[in-house]
């Protein structure tokens, strides 16, 4: 059975640090695209960092230089580092994994998906 679960949300000023954590069963992540989107109340789901099987990460234009995505294939476990956060990166973030071919932040690629972890940031 496939499982994603993600932890390391959590409240936090502008300017503060949050680091998720994606914990995978059910199969092997260093295969697979894996990727981070967020969704906020009103607002489509956001691809936020993926990373493919060649360790090759990719990343929305307003994360970039703040978030660092990786993944440790013997853990199977996905993360990201979130740096210099804004009140504006508020949200559900979730992760997901695909087996696919193409690999980009797309979430119609996405087939597993956890239940999400909240970020909150306060000005």
């Amino acid at each position: 059975q496939v499982q994603l679960v993600e932890s390391g949300g959590g409240s936090v000023q502008a300017g503060g640090s949050l680091r998720l954590s994606c914990a995978v069963s059910g199969f092997a992540i260093s295969t697979y695209c894996m990727a981070w989107f967020r969704e906020t109340p009103g607002k489509e789901r956001e691809g936020v960092a993926v990373i493919n099987s060649e360790l090759r990460p990719a990343y929305a234009n307003s994360v970039k230089g703040r978030f660092t995505i990786s993944k440790d294939n013997a853990k199977d476990t996905l993360y990201l580092q979130m740096n210099s956060l804004k009140p504006e990166d508020t949200g559900m973030y979730y992760c997901a994994g695909s087996s696919g071919g193409l690999c980009f932040l797309g979430a119609y690629l996405f087939h597993y998906w956890g239940q999400g972890t909240q970020v909150t940031v306060s000005s």
